[in-house]
């Protein structure tokens, strides 16, 4: 009996038979990946300019990623924190010292991070600010995506994201994206934190008027409230320089990290902070099985050494600005803006030129991966690794669609 030969489309109807349909996703089946490089299950190569939502900065499969995950696959994968392992410390002594903190409390997907930050400024505000009556809020932007959870959807202001979901998690309040007079405004005597995107990216790449970052940051430490950075897709080298409030010489009094935190190897994410923020925690208060286990650590430490020794946020910075300057001379009828920072760029279209998802469908028939984000914006997030060939190599592809 002859062996049946898979295709795309025997992939595509298995996943459209048993799968939820809670996403979209272009028709590529991929295969295999290597560096900025992807090839699907017919033997076509695309450049990949999503990078996983930037959980794959230092490249698909790195081969130093990839040799710590297969040297830690051999010896513990697992063992949950109710015992210590050899892995764990190390990594978080790495973390710390990237971002200048005292703590690092470790979690899995970036939605559990950013609950995670949620829980922690609620303690905070509890032991050190508010009165016995008072029930602590969190001031939130306008067009963030923090991810799918309860807690998170409930101050989304996407419509789709609430649909259906609630009732709603309450203590949030929602001003304006990059409006410190909102944020000034908005802040009560029971306000405990402020979250913020330094760059909204599932909102269309939305980079803030120069300076928010630091009047924010000023305004909230004026008034005793937490600034809460979820980094988790700007951080690590994506926007040119190691985290995105690094452009304002912020340091947060909470980061929020994920995605390339692994190298999209596996899912890890964290919470860093000093001891006088992240100490409130007691054991029991807080948890995760998976954790800060030993493969994840071991992963983590790796990906992070990538990213300091290969300087892949300074290759980032120049390789951005190259690849912005490509786009904008373009000169395409379809495009509105371009705008972006470092190697996270959004391409809005005009209105006349139609959704975003048609021009993804045919960047990808050229051999280029990118995503849209709200309908009328294209955005290329490749790897930190790449070089100007490879850039050039997408553009000739970009400007026979955008053109």
């Amino acid at each position: 009996m002859a062996e049946l030969i898979k295709t795309s489309e025997y992939f595509i109807d298995l996943e459209n038979r048993f799968g939820a349909r809670n996403y979209k996703p272009l028709d590529v089946v991929i295969e295999k990946g290597d560096g900025v490089w992807v090839t699907d299950v017919n033997g076509k190569t695309y450049i990949d300019m999503l990078s996983a939502y930037s959980a794959l900065n230092q490249g698909h499969r790195h081969p130093r990623i990839v040799e710590a995950a297969q040297n830690q696959l051999n010896k513990i994968t697992l063992t949950s924190r109710a015992f210590r392992n050899d892995q764990f410390g190390p990594f978080i002594e790495k973390l710390s010292e990237i971002t200048n903190k005292e703590m690092v409390l470790p979690m899995n997907s970036g939605s559990e991070a950013v609950e995670t930050a949620l829980k922690t400024a609620r303690k905070w505000g509890y032991k050190n600010k508010l009165k016995e009556d008072e029930e602590a809020r969190i001031i939130v932007c306008r067009g963030n995506f923090h991810g799918r959870t309860i807690s998170v959807i409930s101050f989304s202001t996407e419509e789709q994201y609430r649909d259906g979901f609630g009732p709603y998690t309450p203590g949030f309040d929602v001003i304006p994206y990059g409006d410190t007079n909102a944020l000034e405004n908005a802040i009560k005597p029971n306000t405990v934190g402020f979250l913020v995107e330094p760059i909204q990216g599932e909102g269309g790449v939305i980079v803030p008027p120069k300076g928010y970052l630091r009047d924010a940051f000023d305004i909230c430490r004026k008034n005793n409230v937490l600034f809460m950075a979820d980094e988790i897709q700007t951080g690590l080298g994506r926007t040119g320089k190691m985290f995105a409030c690094d452009h304002e010489n912020v340091i947060p009094d909470v980061y929020i990290l994920g995605k390339a935190l692994s190298g999209g190897i596996l899912p890890l994410s964290a919470v860093v902070a000093n001891k006088n923020i992240l100490g409130v925690f007691e054991p029991g208060d807080h948890g995760s099985t998976f954790g800060g286990n030993p493969l994840a650590s071991a992963v983590g430490l790796a990906s992070l050494n990538v990213l300091v020794y290969e300087n892949l946020a300074e290759n980032s910075a120049q390789m951005g600005e190259y690849f912005q300057d490509r786009l904008k001379r373009m000169e395409s009828p379809h495009v509105k803006d371009i705008r972006g920072k470092g190697l996270l760029i959004g391409v809005e279209l005009e209105p006349a030129a139609g959704k975003a998802r048609g021009f993804c469908e045919r960047l990808q028939e050229v051999g280029v991966l990118a995503k849209e984000t709200h309908d009328v914006v294209v955005r290329f997030a490749p790897p930190l690794i790449i070089n100007k060939n490879q850039i050039d190599w997408a553009m000739e592809g970009i400007e026979s669609v955008f053109k």
